[in-house]
């Protein structure tokens, strides 16, 4: 029952990795704002790159299971490897994050946007 139990978790948590981290973007005229929940790892086992415009987040967590006995652990994956396409554009060599800052699990990206067209007035 045990072993049943534990694959039940491995699965919800190979879902959980595949599926998430929950997140949310906002857009205005000076920057990207990206909040990304991302609970339960230390702020230096989470690595972000920035790529043009895809974004990558690694994260890493080790339980020394030595340590404790734990009964579920299902809720939380071990592992993320994301890649995230922005959705701004943003060209190799000019890449930017203003402010990226981890607390609480939620860790926010603050991405500066360029302008590149031209506004135009009609008459």
């Amino acid at each position: 029952m045990k072993d049943v139990i534990k694959e039940i978790g491995n699965k919800s948590r190979e879902f959980y990795e595949f599926a998430l981290p929950p997140m949310d973007m906002y857009l205005n005229n000076e920057n990207l704002k990206i909040v990304i929940d991302i609970p339960g790892f230390a702020k230096n086992k989470i690595e972000l790159s920035l790529c043009g415009d895809i974004l990558s987040i690694n994260a890493k967590k080790t339980i020394d299971e030595k340590e404790s006995k734990f009964l579920i652990s299902n809720q939380r994956p071990n592992v993320l490897d994301k890649k995230i396409r922005l959705p701004i554009e943003i060209k190799q060599g000019e890449e930017k994050i203003e402010s990226a800052k981890y607390e609480n699990g939620i860790l926010i990206l603050i991405i500066p946007v360029t302008k590149r067209g031209k506004d135009i007035s009609i008459e």
